[in-house]
């Protein structure tokens, strides 16, 4: 019966518990660092996620302004995704890639956290802030040629050093399209006294690239501005605004519309917008949806302070040496019974060593079966010895006998007559039958023993197995009966079967005196056939019943082969029933006779 192991002695007991105390250390370490720093670092990431947001935004609609198409953007998108440590993705609007930082592969974030369309949407003009309207930096045919950007240059630096003689401290900037333009040096609009000599307005006229592109935007929008009485009649101009870090805008409508109707003006300010942006679309690139997440390619998002590594560094060593320190008990004591598993089992087969049973776990399990292994071993051995004896012995006399008759039939001594020859024919039957009976042993050792099944009426079995051995009883003067209850069927091999009930017939004639009978049976029980062989013999001591399918075992020792066959009848009957999927079992009480029982498989009777 299988011993149980105590619960609190169970192997995974006590390694679950192991990892429980690693665990709740790594949570409260965890914890502790996570009250320490994670609030803080959330309210630092937060500010940081929304700047770099717009700043990759501006970055990107900075880019579609200047490209007609997206096909470069892809070095763009991975120096962004590096710098803020961000997953940047560029689609289509029905979701088809553009460029990813991340690898190929990996999922789109569910949606979209901006549209670039720099036609629509203004990212430069104010730091942090998407506004409505056309991107500066979307200029088209509005960039000057280098030949102008170096006119207006000169012109700007001229300008700047006047106003610098008269004690204003002007700057040049550049607008998107490279015309320069004079603010303070905060950036705002150049306030005060200026002289007239220092020629600030020559530096607002248009150039020959500007007014063409102006007269192409008047076309554009002339059918608009027609059909709401505001044609301008001569084409727009530019309009600059010195405080701004561009133009205000490229074009002023404000003297075609009505004076005090501020619907004309946005209906004016409405057609020149979209006659603007039919202009620059060629020059920009096609609107895209930026997608925005983590990725394991990308560096962190923030880095820790001193103070928090050193915290993250002491607790994670606190937790280590928890760890190591458990684990060195527990596994010291795991190894220790297992290592004096591994000694025995290194020691030379013969000594058989045994080892110690000190706990109750598992592993005293593992020892205990380590020990019934040896024991089986021990007794296979002893086994294997005397099958070898048994064996050399069985072949040893008939061989012995019929080299000694012929040795005096070739000296001439003994006539090789016909009852001569009939003997070493008798010898050589017994040394044919000992082999034969080996070779089905090993073959069914080796798993190959061979069964031809076909439905087999069990009472013919018992008819056929008690007439083979009616001339056998009659000689000993033994009574060979046969019952049956009723006619079952199971699906068999003829020849094997009988083979197996005449072993058990013989081996009944053998231990039966004289004026004693040996019945065959057979009966269905449920699903299963039970054949019986039972006589009146001197039956089997009780000790003895465990060894009665054993190969070469006697009840007496002292019996010949001639008497007690070649103890190799019943281990046959066990393979050959086991082969059937059947098992074999013996029964007797000592002075009334053995009951031996062959339980197989039943079978349906055939359709006829």
């Amino acid at each position: 019966m299988k011993r149980r192991i105590p619960l609190r002695k169970r192997l995974l007991v006590r390694l679950l518990i192991a990892s429980v105390l690693i665990a709740v250390c790594s949570v409260a370490a965890t914890a502790w660092l996570a009250v320490e720093t994670t609030t803080r670092a959330l309210r630092e990431e937060q500010g940081q996620d929304l700047a770099d947001d717009m700043r990759i935004l501006a970055e990107l609609s900075g880019y579609a302004a200047t490209h007609p198409d997206w096909k470069g953007v892809g070095a763009t998108v991975r120096s962004l995704a590096a710098t803020m440590g961000r997953r940047i993705a560029l689609t289509t609007a029905d979701r088809t890639l553009i460029a990813d930082s991340a690898r190929k592969g990996t999922s789109l974030p569910l949606g979209a956290a901006a549209t670039v369309d720099p036609l629509h949407t203004d990212t430069y003009t104010e730091t942090g802030a998407q506004l409505t309207g056309i991107d500066p930096r979307a200029v088209g045919p509005y960039r000057l040629t280098a030949k102008e950007r170096a006119r207006l240059d000169a012109l700007a630096g001229k300008m700047q050093t006047c106003y610098r003689r008269y004690g204003v401290a002007a700057k040049v900037e550049q607008s998107p399209s490279g015309r320069p333009m004079i603010v303070n040096s905060d950036g705002s609009e150049v306030s005060g006294f200026v002289p007239e000599e220092c020629g600030y307005y020559g530096l607002l006229n248009p150039t020959a690239t500007e007014e063409k592109a102006l007269g192409a935007l008047t076309d554009g929008a002339r059918t608009c501005l027609q059909q709401h009485g505001l044609d301008p009649g001569t084409p727009l101009y530019l309009m600059l605004s010195p405080t701004g870090r561009a133009p205000a805008g490229r074009y002023t409508i404000a003297k075609f519309a009505k004076a005090g109707d501020p619907k004309a003006m946005e209906t004016a300010q409405t057609c020149t917008d979209d006659a603007l942006r039919a202009q620059l679309d060629p020059y920009v690139a096609p609107v895209a949806e930026l997608y925005l997440g983590g990725d394991d390619t990308t560096p962190p998002r923030f880095d820790m302070s001193p103070a928090n590594k050193a915290k993250i560094v002491g607790a994670a060593g606190l937790v280590l040496a928890v760890t190591l320190a458990v684990t060195a008990v527990v596994a010291t004591r795991l190894v220790r019974p297992l290592r004096a598993l591994t000694e025995a089992a290194q020691q030379p087969p013969d000594r058989h060593v045994r080892v110690p049973v000190t706990t109750r776990d598992e592993t005293g399990i593992l020892a205990e079966a380590f020990n019934d292994l040896t024991e089986r071993r021990a007794r296979l051995e002893a086994q294997r010895k005397a099958m070898v004896s048994d064996i050399a012995h069985e072949l040893r006399s008939p061989l012995t006998n019929i080299r000694g008759w012929l040795e005096v039939t070739r000296d001439g001594v003994v006539d090789a007559d016909s009852a001569l020859l009939g003997s070493l024919h008798e010898e050589a039957l017994v040394l044919q039958r000992i082999i034969d009976d080996l070779q089905d042993l090993a073959a069914a050792d080796a798993g190959t023993l061979r069964l031809h099944r076909e439905p087999v009426r069990a009472d013919e079995l018992l008819d056929q197995v008690a007439a083979a051995h009616r001339v056998a009883a009659d000689a000993a003067g033994v009574t060979v009966r046969t019952e049956q209850d009723g006619s079952p069927w199971l699906d068999a091999d003829p020849v094997r079967m009988r083979q197996a009930l005449g072993n058990l017939v013989s081996n009944a004639l053998r231990h039966t005196p004289a004026d004693g009978s040996v019945t065959l049976a057979a009966r269905r029980d449920g699903d299963e056939v039970v054949f019986t062989v039972t006589d009146t013999g001197t039956g089997i001591a009780p000790e003895d019943l465990p060894h009665v399918f054993d190969r070469f075992w006697r009840a007496e020792k002292s019996r010949s082969r001639r008497t007690g066959g070649s103890g190799l009848g019943l281990p046959i009957v066990r393979h050959l029933v086991a082969a059937h999927g059947g098992t074999a079992v013996a029964a007797c009480e000592p002075g009334a006779g053995a009951v031996f029982t062959l339980r197989l498989p039943g079978a349906p009777a055939p359709k006829s």
